[in-house]
Parts: C-alpha cells; sequence; structure tokens
C-alpha cells in the first residue's frame, strides 16, 4: 500500500468514526452518585446474543437523523425482553434506523432490570429510567432540534408495557431534584408493538414474575395493569398484535384498546391473522408487512410527523 493509498484509507477511517459518533451516541441517564433506588452495589453491564442481562449503568443510545430531514419530532424506544433482559438490537437499535428515515430522532433505552441485585425497590428501577429518559430528552429538545409537543414512547413485548406505564404514570418516580428533574415525563403518544398490558386478564406471567417478583404485594398485580391506568389524560396510542402471537395474547392489545376508547382516548389498533410474537421491521407475512406504512401514516394524520420544506 502506497502513501496515498494509506491516507486515502485512514480518511475514510476517520469520516466514518466522526458519522458514527454522532449517528448514535451513548447518553448515560443519571448524574454519578444520583440514581434513585440504588443500594450503591457496582453491577456490571453484561451482554449476551444482542441481549443486555444486567444493567449497571442506565442509559439511552441516540441516533440522529440528518439536519435536513429531522422534522422535530422524537421516540424513545424501549425494547422488550420479558423484564429479564433489553434486547437492544431487534426491538431497539433496528425500529431507530427506520424511524431515522422519517426525520425522527430516536433513542433506545437501555434500562434497569427488575432483577438487578442493587435495586432496593425492583418493579420501580425500569419506570424511574422511562422517565428520566423522557425528561433528558425534553431538557435537550432545543439543541437537538426537537419539538417537546411531538415526543413519543414505543415499546415491543415487555417494552411496550413499561411504554403504557410510562404514559399513565401518574407519580414521578424520578426526580433527584436537578434541572431535568423539572421536564415532564409524560410522552405525547404511544406505539406498542406485541405489547404485555395486564397482569390481570390474559397475563404473560414471565413479564409479570419478573416484574414484581414471584409474590407481588397486594394490589401491585392491578396497579400495574396498564389497561386500569387509563384516563382521559393518556396519550393517544396505535397497537399492533399478530393474532397467532403464542407469546403474548392479543386479548392484552384488545383490553388497552377497550380502556382507551371507554376514556375518549384516540386509538388506531390493528389486528393482523399472523406475524407471531414481537413483530419484525420487515419480511413479515401477508398484510402484517404493512404496519410500519400504517403507523407512518398514523403518525402524520394525528400530527407527530410534520413534512420538511426543502428550500
Amino acid at each position: 500500500m502506497n502513501k496515498c493509498q494509506l491516507s486515502g484509507l485512514l480518511s475514510a477511517i476517520l469520516l466514518l468514526s466522526v458519522w458514527s459518533s454522532h449517528a448514535q451516541e451513548y447518553i448515560p441517564l443519571w448524574p454519578d452518585g444520583k440514581m434513585p433506588n440504588s443500594k450503591g452495589l457496582a453491577v456490571q453491564d453484561t451482554i449476551v446474543r444482542e441481549r443486555f442481562q444486567q444493567v449497571g449503568e442506565p442509559g439511552m443510545y441516540a441516533l440522529f437523523p440528518s439536519s435536513d430531514e429531522n422534522n422535530g419530532s422524537a421516540v424513545l424506544i424501549i425494547p422488550g425482553g420479558g423484564y429479564h433482559h433489553v434486547t437492544y438490537n431487534f426491538s431497539g437499535l433496528q425500529l431507530a434506523k427506520w424511524l431515522n428515515t422519517l426525520g425522527i430522532s430516536t433513542f433506545v433505552l437501555k434500562y434497569r432490570l427488575p432483577h438487578s441485585p442493587d435495586l432496593k425497590v425492583r418493579h420501580e428501577g425500569p419506570i424511574q429510567d422511562a422517565e428520566r429518559a423522557m425528561q433528558l430528552i425534553r431538557a435537550h429538545a432545543e439543541e437537538w432540534g426537537i419539538d417537546k409537543e411531538r415526543i413519543g414512547v414505543q415499546g415491543t413485548s415487555a417494552g411496550g408495557h413499561l411504554a403504557a406505564v410510562l404514559g399513565t404514570e401518574p407519580q414521578d418516580l424520578a426526580d433527584i431534584g436537578d434541572e431535568v428533574s423539572r421536564e415532564s415525563y409524560a410522552p405525547n403518544f404511544l406505539i406498542l408493538v406485541s405489547p404485555v398490558i395486564s397482569f390481570v386478564d390474559s397475563p404473560h406471567r414471565g413479564s409479570q414474575r419478573n416484574f414484581l417478583g414471584p409474590e407481588p404485594a397486594a394490589g401491585l398485580i392491578d396497579t400495574y395493569s396498564a389497561e386500569k391506568r387509563v384516563s382521559e389524560r393518556t396519550p393517544p396510542a396505535f397497537l399492533v398484535h399478530a393474532a397467532n402471537d403464542t407469546s403474548v395474547d392479543p386479548m392484552n392489545s384488545l383490553l388497552f384498546t377497550q380502556a382507551l376508547m371507554e376514556h375518549d382516548v384516540s386509538v388506531s389498533f390493528h389486528l393482523f391473522p399472523t406475524g407471531k410474537h414481537a413483530i419484525a421491521m420487515r419480511n413479515n407475512p401477508g398484510a402484517t408487512d404493512l404496519w410500519t406504512a400504517i403507523c407512518e401514516a398514523w403518525m402524520k394524520e394525528k400530527g407527530f410527523i410534520r413534512l420538511v420544506s426543502k428550500q
């Protein structure tokens, strides 16, 4: 390799490095020593097969569209994993890349898992991390070119449960008294894919056990069944589920849809005959492959995506 070729290769590597650091940035959620609900134990991040099995430093991966395509919308993406692990790629980064093509800024949440030995109250850890992530997005909205009135949350499977809980949570569990804590954690819209919703009717026992523990305290099962938390303040929602989902009963989405309708909250629910659990981005059978196009149309219809004027 001559000097010219070596120079060109180094330039290409430098450009790729600059692009990667801009396109995907990791943002810790909590200042040092300020993480709530912590015993102060040193917990290491553990990854197996693109899944976080343990989370020591909760944070979010930020992926931004180009400045020319940024339309001011943002989505916090909460990957699934049954509250046992965080499937950050399949139900996280892949969805983020798709939403980037629509001009939407995306943030993939890496949240503490309820079985972490560091947590004082197991089920509050994921909620606190989700609330703080939304507050951080709003705190940096101007810097990142984001409209505070168009920040949604997307969740798949158990991530859908956490997203639904975030959209119906009346209590700020993430307040640590700093400037970020002054921001609202409430999302402006919900996108739920194959979501776990209820711990009462057609429950996903694994998610319930992992979230609340093997013997939940009285009342917690009702409290964290998302369909029972819906009110007139719950944001508009888009839900998609497959009838042949044998992991999370489609009745979960139906229960949430019914609760939204009973409270006059706008909802768009799509039950496809096939697609199984955690419906993928592409290569789905039959009409199920249309779900992303339908979701995009819904976001435009509701005003959460606005066309960018190119001068």
